[in-house]
């Protein structure tokens, strides 16, 4: 198959599904060679990346989606009537940072980083869809194991959490200095 068939295939399946399509699946689909679907899909990111195009193709992880460019987003909006998104509270974006770079985690290892009770940001979490349940913890009580999901890498724009960025040793020694005070002052009262 030629690579502009394989483009109009690809855009034709992303349209259609709505959601995010794993590159495996598309190779079966089209019955062609993984490496002429990933051609395709450079030359539709290409074509895309345009400034007069509305859509654009975004990686997560093995997987590719079509969606709306960020700019045109408050037009979309006023058609659809989907309310903005909500924004994080300080405490909800500390639980998601040690969810996305622990992960898999449990509300009590988190709990044990944060210093306090975190069930309400996790269940914020759960309902944005920016974390789910990836399984349960062989021990005692079965606890749930949180992970990050597909959502949570295209609202922060990254294709894996292998991209997220590293915490430089000059923040870390900062917060170990930090929360080694906080427990003194705990220990103090």
């Amino acid at each position: 198959m030629e690579n502009k068939k394989i483009q109009a295939a690809i855009e034709a399946i992303l349209f259609a599904k709505g959601e995010s399509v794993p590159v495996k699946d598309l190779v079966t689909a089209l019955e062609c060679e993984e490496e002429q679907v990933k051609d395709a899909i450079d030359n539709l990111k290409t074509n895309y990346a345009k400034s007069d195009r509305g859509i654009q193709i975004v990686e997560l992880e093995n997987a590719i989606q079509l969606r709306t460019k960020e700019e045109f987003y408050d037009a979309l909006i006023k058609v659809t009537n989907v309310p903005k998104k909500q924004t994080l509270t300080d405490a909800a974006l500390e639980t998601l940072s040690i969810v996305a770079y622990k992960q898999p985690v449990t509300r009590l290892d988190v709990e044990k980083i944060r210093g306090v009770n975190c069930d309400s940001s996790l269940n914020k979490l759960l309902e944005y869809g920016l974390i789910q349940e990836v399984g349960r913890l062989d021990a005692p009580g079965k606890p749930i194991l949180f992970g990050t999901t597909e959502q949570f890498l295209r609202s922060f724009g990254v294709k894996s959490i292998d991209d997220l960025p590293e915490m430089s040793p000059d923040i870390l020694e900062d917060f170990k200095a930090q929360a080694e005070k906080e427990i003194q002052i705990k220990l103090d009262i």
